[in-house]
């Protein structure tokens, strides 16, 4: 039996009075989500643990089945891995946004939709005044940037402290941005710490970052490409906004963990869901024309993961879209991606791999809620679904975040996910 999970970044959410009291889940034309629901079995999942941020870093990785109190170290070192980007020992490394600011609050945590090409420029330009050397004569860099995709980057601090407490911008939309600057945590002795006496305090890390995202400010302001943008009237990409940031991760390989899987490929657009993979020993697929929004390649996606089912056993499918719309609080747009990931991603693998003589059992999932009216993550249990051509089915006759509560496979917890999904063979 190979496996596939198709997971739509964020595309659970509340009832909506705009839909006559439905969730986006239920009023959104997607014939082959509830097929496959009628045809196969459901459930809830928890997929944020206790004390942990409900964000995709935390959800895609207990989705995969593994312990977050044992491998969690934040986004930064998973898009590292993504990006390409050896951390040493002595690392700190933490996701960095370029973002909106406009009336002292923040307006977006995308800064306008900013392209990566756009981005490399801003980037190169904030490493060329900002990086700040340890040792000159030596070149050793305590501060640099490294460029991710669209807004999503990574800024490496040489012994910095991940024992801070840092804002995600999407949990803050239209809220003031000064009181949300990186604090020291309350409590920073914390197991796991590296016992290095060379690293910087919680308190210095802080300082550091809040300095960094002050001068970016500065510096943004009256680059050409902010310039721009202002002469326009369009939303400006004027500030870093650093978070989520830790050490280099120690991880077993899905391999290691489920003898079940021999092989695997994770296709995503988004770094972090590629660092993921990349800990967990999945080959990386890159689909042209993945943007990780709405007008992204999901044909293309689609071919990708038949492609890796003729060869692997496993495939891990991750679009972003649903997720981007919530979080800029576009209630058509998140209608549309749900769709578009049900007509144009789905149907596909599923008439395809539905006619071979090996069998293919399919999971569908959103990671977390982003509510359109609430704009940020939502660690509430997700509806999932788990088919495949010999499967008995329940009773649950479409996909939605309220008929999955009547699905035989109940409630489940993190990491049970996955033992129920490999136990399928």
């Amino acid at each position: 039996m190979k496996h596939i999970i198709i997971l739509g970044d964020g595309m659970a959410d509340l009832p909506v009075e705009r839909l006559g009291g439905k969730t986006l889940l239920q009023y959104a034309h997607k014939p082959m989500m509830d097929q496959l629901a009628r045809e196969g079995r459901c459930g809830r999942l928890v997929t944020v643990p206790e004390g942990f941020p409900p964000g995709s870093e935390v959800a895609n990785t207990a989705i995969l089945g593994y312990d977050l109190n044992k491998v969690y170290e934040g986004r930064g070192p998973l898009e590292a891995a993504s990006i390409g980007y050896e951390m040493a020992d002595d690392d700190f490394a933490i996701r960095c946004n370029i973002i909106t600011l406009q009336d002292g609050k923040i307006i977006t945590h995308n800064g306008g939709n900013l392209e990566t090409a756009d981005a490399r420029v801003l980037i190169d330009y904030l490493n060329e005044h900002l990086a700040k050397p340890i040792n000159k004569a030596q070149g050793c860099e305590r501060v640099k940037f490294i460029t991710g995709i669209q807004y999503r980057h990574l800024l490496v601090i040489k012994g910095g402290s991940k024992h801070i407490v840092c804002a995600p911008p999407h949990d803050h939309p239209n809220e003031p941005w000064r009181p949300l600057l990186v604090k020291p945590a309350a409590n920073p002795a914390v197991s796991g710490s590296p016992a290095d006496t060379s690293r910087l305090t919680p308190q210095q890390t802080a300082d550091l970052i809040n300095e960094l995202i002050l001068k970016s400010q500065e510096l943004l302001a009256n680059h050409p490409y902010n310039q721009a943008k202002a002469a326009k009237g369009e939303r400006q990409a004027n500030s870093i906004w650093p978070w989520s940031g830790g050490y280099r991760p120690s991880m077993e390989t899905l391999m290691q963990q489920y003898p079940q899987v021999k092989s695997g490929s994770v296709i995503s657009a988004v770094d972090l869901i590629q660092g993921i993979g990349r800990y967990a020993g999945l080959n990386i697929v890159k689909v042209p024309g993945a943007t990780g929004l709405a007008d992204t390649n999901y044909e293309g996606k689609a071919q990708a993961a038949i492609e890796a089912l003729r060869t692997q056993d496993f495939v891990f499918v991750h679009v972003e879209a649903s997720d981007e719309a919530g979080h800029d609080g576009d209630l058509e747009l998140k209608l549309r991606t749900i769709e578009y990931l049900d007509q144009r991603l789905i149907a596909p693998i599923y008439n395809e791999v539905r006619t071979w003589d090996e069998p293919v059992c399919i999971a569908v999932l959103p990671d977390h809620l982003t509510p359109v009216e609430q704009r940020i993550h939502v660690g509430h249990p997700v509806p999932f679904l788990i088919w495949h051509r010999d499967i008995e089915p329940d009773e649950v006759q479409q996909y939605d975040e309220v008929s999955c509560v009547s699905g035989s496979y109940g409630l489940l917890r993190l990491h049970e996910f996955m033992q129920a999904l490999m136990k399928i063979e």
